[in-house]
């Protein structure tokens, strides 16, 4: 039997455990979260016993296959170094970590100890966006020209929409939308399309004068609310991500790819894809996902797409193998040393050139 080990209750709560009840061979046998109660509300429908408010004391007192940590980004590179050192293999939600000075400690971490390592980029195991990376490997659309993706939502619009020491509004803790969501997108489009050569882009706080929507304290959001890159790829495709919490409404993620042989887009409002060739119309060519209908996992491709992500790590860890899918933390750093380079546009106003083969 797998035995896991899972810190950070939220997605626990989500999308660890419902899918753990669907692979044989694994159990969560232990949680931890910065406070108690959250802990026992995520354990106990689940029949964890072992629950603690101290990560450390659970990794000292807990003998564990694999950890699964989801927490603020800021406490990734700290929780996965240590949870390796513990013996343990290791799944790290998105982003990866704070920098990607700490993404490769975390990488050589993993390497020394030889332990299995995985970030949750859960977008790879959905079967729509699998079907994508099939077809250009197999030339369907044929030399890809440029791909569009946004990613719109309201989360973050009204001043008073989120409480006084948000995580994801802190950008010392490593919250904001470029980490969130555009750690998903790098790693997608690095997936289908090959490394990127260069970056251009920002990461703003649109609405940084906040007020706690229980107490009206007035507290200053520091995290970007609002993101854009453009990626020139070594293909020499050019990538465009748009993203916004700031908006009046959810409009969901929209992905379109352009190539020299036909066009996809991808809505995840609906999941459904189509297919024109060209100087044809468009066609759907939607995969259902064979686990969306499963009983006791909550709605939606993040959690649903996990309980591949799950099955793959334990089968690994069971069978003393490799990987075969996913993004390891080689991919991580990549996705890193991307999300870094957007900053570092912002503030210096220009392109900057990426070096991905220095991330082995």
């Amino acid at each position: 039997m797998i035995r896991l080990g899972i810190v950070g209750a939220s997605f626990a709560r989500d999308a660890y455990l419902p899918a753990l009840a669907h692979i044989e061979g694994a159990k969560a046998v232990v949680l931890a979260s910065s406070r108690m109660e959250s802990a026992k509300a995520a354990a106990e429908p689940h029949g964890i016993e072992a629950v603690y408010d101290d990560w450390q004391r659970m990794l000292s007192e807990q003998e564990l296959d694999l950890v699964c940590i989801a927490t603020p980004t800021v406490l990734h590179a700290p929780m996965v170094k240590a949870a390796i050192a513990a013996g343990a293999h290791v799944l790290c939600e998105k982003p990866t970590a704070m920098n990607a000075g700490e993404a490769r400690e975390m990488l050589d971490a993993a390497r020394s100890a030889g332990r299995l390592h995985m970030i949750d980029h859960e977008l790879r195991f959905n079967p729509n966006r699998a079907r994508i990376a099939e077809m250009i490997a197999e030339g369907d659309l044929g030399e890809i020209r440029h791909v569009n993706i946004t990613n719109i939502g309201a989360s973050w619009n009204d001043p008073a929409g989120r409480p006084k020491g948000d995580w994801w509004s802190d950008a010392s803790q490593g919250g904001g939308r470029l980490g969130a969501n555009g750690s998903h997108q790098v790693d997608t489009l690095r997936w289908w399309l090959g490394e990127p050569a260069s970056v251009v882009g920002q990461a703003l706080t649109v609405v940084p004068d906040r007020v706690d929507p229980k107490t009206g304290e007035s507290w200053t959001a520091t995290a970007d609310d609002l993101s854009h890159l453009t990626l020139q790829m070594e293909s020499g495709a050019l990538a465009q991500v748009f993203m916004s919490g700031v908006a009046a409404a959810n409009m969901g993620n929209e992905t379109q790819i352009f190539g020299s042989k036909g066009t996809i887009t991808l809505s995840n409002s609906d999941e459904r894809m189509y297919f024109a060739k060209a100087k044809a119309g468009f066609e759907e060519i939607t995969v259902p996902d064979p686990n969306a209908d499963l009983p006791g996992l909550n709605k939606g491709i993040w959690n649903v797409s996990v309980l591949e992500v799950l099955r793959e790590m334990t089968s690994a860890i069971a069978e003393g193998r490799e990987l075969e899918r996913g993004a390891t933390f080689v991919d991580g750093l990549r996705n890193q040393m991307v999300l870094d380079a957007v900053i570092a546009s912002r503030e210096e106003r220009r392109w900057i050139d990426l070096d991905m083969g220095s991330a082995t």
